[in-house]
């Protein structure tokens, strides 16, 4: 459950020069650890069964890494400690650290007094594109020559990385609903302190920690209230629930989307192969074309919001113009891994219904005469749960054929009732039609699809992890054949 306000600030040292993270492989922690040490702070951090490839990205920056969660990790004397979600109460560095009354603070709180001062913070948020929508907005005001600073959760196609250190005025935020630590039990992004903000949309999601929509429209309604007074909240006018929760915003509140009552809309979206163009008015107003290489409709949206943004910002239409043919796609959204044997292998992060739907929906754009195979693992934690047990076949439905990996082993906390059926679900798929199979690992699911698939064929991998690699072993495995 949410606590009602975030935490008091905390007091932090008057001189910090050596951090320690727990729980430092995580990726938003990780990434947190590089941008600590492109500061100039000594970093050093611990967590349980540290590998590749986040263990050899912190290697690489001389980051070091201790194994396992022992008190006297912090024998070393840092001045801050950063506690990661991952963290229980019972944490030995964690229990150490407040014992010792040494300074310690949750993931968001490090990036809230660490690098939002002095800032002015935009925050993309909702149920679904907040990734692709920051990247796409720190990609814009880069291109305005506004030098941003980043940190998103997940690896920008054109950054090569998911934070940046920038020293133009903004700060770009992927604004997540997840809570923030044992002792901050308040979602990530009522710490970020937004002067501009985006709700693309709002669903159920996040199971383990909110117990029905209620809560979730509750914390996005709350965080729409933090924005300032002459601040500016853009909000897909398409989703009601979405615009529930801007009512509560004391600032202008806009809309984008694809219907006609929104202030920003698209009055023509065309699809091909390359992604799509999008024809955009705002109050009436022509503004032109607008080329994104990505496909969908959802990706229309992202764009409108990145763009929406942007302009807030002062970057002129002109530059936006030139900047969207650039932008290269966020790792593990609709990302091509390879082709192999005339087969094209495609990485998701898609572990929601609508995510996996508007995944599939996007591709069989991008590919409207090929065979598509939908290979899903249910990993996350909402994945896993019954919550969504009639939303997931008709997410697949586009699909050619599927084929559903067993859940992560990590369940013993639900009963039954509240575990996903996956048989059940890969009956109802194929009664809508693809041939569905389950196939609980990795290794026997590259053989299946060695056997069958053929040249001109998509596979999509859908996970919210690697997926055990997946991907790459089966394009080594259609290499060979």
């Amino acid at each position: 459950m949410t606590a009602d306000a975030r935490r008091q600030t905390p007091s932090l040292p008057d001189s910090i020069q050596k951090i320690h993270l727990i729980g430092i492989c995580g990726t938003g922690m990780g990434s947190l650890a590089g941008m600590l040490a492109e500061s100039g702070y000594t970093v050093r951090g611990s967590d349980r069964g540290a590998y590749p490839p986040m263990s050899t990205w912190l290697e690489a920056r001389g980051i070091q890494i201790m194994e396992g969660y022992l008190a006297e990790h912090l024998d070393w004397d840092p001045d801050l400690v950063v506690v990661g979600n991952v963290c229980r109460r019972d944490n030995p560095e964690s229990v150490a650290a407040i014992a010792s009354g040494r300074a310690h603070v949750s993931f968001p709180e490090a990036i809230r007094l660490l690098y939002l001062r002095g800032k002015a913070p935009l925050v993309v948020t909702g149920t679904h594109g907040k990734t692709t929508t920051s990247s796409l907005l720190a990609w814009l005001l880069f291109s305005a020559d506004l030098d941003p600073a980043f940190m998103i959760g997940g690896i920008t196609g054109n950054f090569g990385s998911n934070y940046r250190l920038g020293d133009g005025p903004y700060f770009v935020v992927e604004g997540d609903e997840y809570d923030s630590a044992w002792f901050d039990k308040v979602p990530k992004f009522w710490h970020y302190e937004p002067r501009c903000a985006t709700i693309n949309n709002i669903e159920f999601d996040h199971g383990d920690i909110y117990p029905d929509l209620e809560e979730i429209l509750s914390v996005f309604t709350k965080f729409s209230a933090l924005l300032p007074d002459d601040g500016a909240l853009w909000v897909n006018g398409d989703d009601p629930l979405a615009m529930c929760a801007a009512a509560a915003a004391s600032c202008p509140v806009r809309t984008f989307g694809l219907g006609a009552g929104n202030h920003l809309r698209s009055s023509a979206i065309r699809h091909d192969s390359n992604g799509i163009e999008v024809d955009l008015v705002e109050d009436g107003a022509p503004l032109g074309t607008f080329r994104l290489p990505m496909p969908g409709e959802h990706n229309a949206r992202n764009l409108m919001g990145a763009l929406a943004l942007a302009r807030e910002a002062g970057v002129d239409l002109e530059t936006i113009r030139a900047a969207l043919p650039a932008f290269a796609s966020v790792k593990k959204r609709q990302e091509i891994k390879g082709e192999a044997a005339g087969v094209r292998v495609y990485d998701d992060f898609a572990h929601h219904p609508t995510a996996v739907r508007e995944t599939l929906g996007a591709l069989r754009l991008r590919h409207p005469d090929q065979k598509i195979w939908a290979v899903f693992e249910a990993k996350s934690n909402t994945s896993r749960m019954s919550v969504f047990q009639e939303d997931w076949p008709p997410a697949f439905a586009s699909a050619d054929e599927v084929i559903l990996s067993s859940p992560w082993k990590k369940d013993a906390h639900l009963n039954d009732s509240e575990r996903i059926d996956l048989g059940r679900v890969a009956e109802e798929i194929r009664a809508l039609g693809p041939p569905t199979e389950m196939i609980p690992a990795v290794p026997d699911i590259v053989e299946h699809l060695a056997a069958r698939v053929e040249s001109g064929d998509v596979v999509v991998g859908l996970s919210g992890s690697n997926f055990g690699g997946f991907h790459d072993l089966l394009l080594e495995r259609l290499g060979r054949h």
